[in-house]
């Protein structure tokens, strides 16, 4: 299939262009932009007149619920969801059930999205058996399976020196681990962020101590191992600090942070609506304005969807009952458009800006070729318009899940098409 897109606004954040070009593909990828190859005859042309060209988006979180949790999700619901999102490419956690800690069910989950056909999906392997801390992975093995890198997912490891030989043999063949931030004792039983709301609500807090207390255990290992880190879902404006300085004296750390988080704050529960039951939990306005900052300035490298569908029964509960998690996907391109409006010198280009956290920056930290539309990469492309807005609401949402706390919330940015290796996988 050959395409041809034409009279499109391209932004590439990876190859500093924003600028208005033709797009031509054939076989699955880009082998022209801005000037048609010689001999080119396209078979379907799409007119992508008032519309953003962009790479397809590369989300860091997402939870597709198989296998195990069919109940919440399926992988045709979310990989749906995906792809009307405009994300072509995303990683999922290990924390299914059973726990990706073999490599068969590593294949069988990647054998599964292939078979769909969607988004690309990109499994994280299990840390340590079961997720338990306990006994290692072997983690060699997990990546010829597919694996991207290796992670806990929410799960806490207790032992420290389990940690630090987990990351010693992470080193010694370059992989990536990558860790949730949160103290397993400091963070025991908390719900919300510690801070006047909480007390208001009689609801037990997560102290961000619990959070600066594990970066610096995991930069005290990465100094004396030298392992890759990345950081998922920093939440405070201590934590970013933290990152800020690591950043500085070079050591190997990436790190992302959640689209609720860029945007909302404990005050947003609001009168316990379990919407807004998340994790990490929702922190205070000085928590959220050092996070806008720091994807302003490239400490924190990437916004995620942080993807977490559950559904009614575990969701429709009191504050302190309701399963933490919410829908995503469909959200991540609208709600990195928002931080960029609301947030970025308007002369810097702030379309760029925002996609470059969904796509070019993403791809940077798994190691990806994605995120980018050079002539000879693969042919994952999002076509949204910039002045369209829609309103969130559970019947415009693909995903099984429905929960997330901008229901009834309006905002700018709509996917008309998506195109993955070539294909065009949604249109709207």
């Amino acid at each position: 299939m050959k395409l041809h897109i034409k009279n499109g606004h391209l932004i590439d954040p990876a190859n500093s262009i924003d600028a208005q070009k033709d797009i031509y593909i054939a076989d699955g990828k880009i082998i022209g932009v801005g000037q048609a190859p010689a001999d080119f005859n396209a078979d379907k042309t799409i007119d992508a007149s008032g519309l953003i060209v962009a790479p397809g988006l590369v989300d860091l979180s997402a939870r597709l619920r198989e296998p195990g949790y069919e109940y919440k999700a399926t992988l045709e619901s979310e990989l749906q969801a995906a792809i009307q999102g405009g994300v072509t490419s995303l990683v999922c956690p290990p924390d299914t059930d059973p726990v990706l800690d073999e490599p068969g069910l590593v294949e069988m989950l990647t054998h599964r999205a292939r078979t769909l056909n969607q988004a690309h999906v990109y499994p994280l392997g299990a840390l340590t058996i079961g997720l338990k801390g306990e006994g290692l992975t072997e983690m060699a093995e997990l990546t010829e399976a597919g694996c991207v890198g290796f992670s806990q997912a929410d799960q806490p490891i207790f032992d420290t020196m389990v940690l630090m030989r987990a990351m010693q043999y992470a080193q010694t063949f370059g992989y990536t681990v990558w860790l949730r931030a949160q103290d397993p004792h400091l963070g025991r039983g908390g719900i919300a962020h510690s801070g006047p709301v909480a007390s208001r609500l009689g609801l037990s807090g997560v102290p961000v101590m619990a959070e600066t207390i594990a970066l610096h255990t995991i930069f005290e290992l990465m100094r004396a191992t030298g392992t890759r880190v990345h950081l998922c879902r920093i939440s405070s404006a201590a934590g970013v600090e933290l990152v800020r300085k690591a950043k500085k004296e070079g050591l190997p750390v990436t790190c992302d942070v959640g689209a609720h988080h860029v945007h909302l704050t404990d005050a947003d529960i609001g009168f316990f609506d379990s919407n807004a039951r998340l994790t990490p939990p929702l922190r205070a306005q000085r928590d959220r304005d050092a996070i806008r900052q720091a994807l302003t300035d490239g400490t924190i490298d990437a916004i995620c969807s942080d993807h977490t569908p559950v559904d009614d029964d575990e969701k429709l509960m009191p504050f302190g009952e309701a399963s933490p998690g919410a829908t995503g996907l469909e959200l991540l391109l609208s709600l990195a458009l928002k931080w960029a409006d609301e947030c970025i010198d308007k002369s810097r280009q702030p379309l760029s800006s925002a996609i470059a956290k969904v796509t070019a920056d993403a791809a940077r930290v798994v190691g990806l070729p994605s995120g980018q539309l050079a002539i000879g990469s693969v042919a994952d492309i999002c076509l949204f318009d910039p002045a369209v807005r829609w309103k969130v609401e559970a019947k415009a949402l693909a995903s099984q899940g429905k929960h997330t706390p901008f229901l009834g919330y309006e905002l700018a940015g709509q996917v008309k098409v998506t195109i993955v290796a070539g294909h065009v996988v949604f249109k709207r």
